[in-house]
């Protein structure tokens, strides 16, 4: 074998370990992205909970106001409380 024969197997040795190298980084970058967007879809999903709950929080406190202000209705109290008992 001359030089230039064992420079080209050395240069395609070389490519070929590159090549292996780009595709091992290829996927972990695809795995990376994939985890990624599973935390996405979670994140989403909270997102979304967070946002029902306080839509839900916001119409029970806006009752709650509507009914101390505009109706003049207050908490229940112990000391206000008739109990009824049933007759036999």
């Amino acid at each position: 074998m001359n030089r230039a024969t064992l420079t080209l197997l050395a240069l395609l040795l070389v490519c070929a370990l590159s090549l292996v190298a780009a595709q091992q980084r290829a996927r972990k970058l695809f795995i990376a992205q994939e985890r990624a967007q599973i935390e996405e879809r979670k994140l989403n999903q909270e997102w979304l909970r967070l946002e029902y709950e306080q839509r839900n929080l916001s119409k029970s406190a806006r009752i709650r106001d509507i009914a101390r202000n505009q109706l003049h209705m207050s908490l229940i109290s112990p000391e206000r409380t008739i109990y009824l008992k049933e007759a036999k």
